[in-house]
């Protein structure tokens, strides 16, 4: 079943919009703060798309998320208490309990593990600012972490670049729905641990 290919070159032309660094922007910054999409998906088509533009799209999405981060302590630090019912009773509750063992345990560690890793970054913020982490190390290390992540996939794109499109366009279906598999099984791994 096609269900993917379409989507990647509406991604591909939707990358190539002459708008998308603001919205890349808008996503990045929204994901650190309160939005459950990563930047990834839009930085990596936008990367693929125009490979001489990964660098300046790595920058842009790295500040942009570094302001989400801070926008994220700001929401913990003066807002907690008005979120926490509604924190516990989502999903992320137990994803904010672990950051705060994680706080406990390894300080600015956490966000910087937390801005690199697939981890929700939107909940070390917040609990960065509930906790009231001191605000240098949480920039420092929400800067180095993210930074290194979008760096990271915007290398990627840009060593493959033409020559990545045309593989991953003849097995992005595969990808997709192996991407589908392993979610699935991920979740009832998740649930049945819980």
């Amino acid at each position: 079943m096609r269900l993917f290919a379409p989507l990647y070159d509406r991604a591909l032309t939707w990358a190539r919009h002459p708008r998308a660094p603001r919205y890349l922007a808008a996503l990045s910054f929204a994901e650190s703060s309160f939005f459950p999409v990563p930047p990834d998906v839009m930085l990596v088509p936008m990367a693929l798309a125009q490979p001489q533009r990964a660098w300046r799209l790595a920058w842009l999405t790295t500040w942009a998320s570094v302001l989400g981060g801070l926008a994220g302590y700001l929401i913990g630090w003066l807002a907690f208490a008005a979120i926490e019912p509604w924190l516990r009773g989502s999903s992320y509750w137990p994803a904010y309990q672990q950051a705060v063992a994680w706080f406990d345990a390894w300080g600015a560690w956490a966000v910087f593990v937390a801005g690199f890793s697939p981890i929700p970054y939107k909940v070390f913020t917040i609990a960065a600012g509930a906790l009231a982490m001191p605000l240098l190390p949480f920039a420092l290390a929400s800067l180095v972490g993210r930074g290194a992540r979008f760096f990271l996939v915007a290398a990627l794109m840009r060593w493959g670049g033409a020559r990545m499109e045309p593989l991953l366009r003849r097995h992005i279906d595969r990808i997709g729905w192996a991407v589908v598999g392993l979610v699935v099984v991920g979740g009832a791994i998740w649930y049945g641990l819980h």
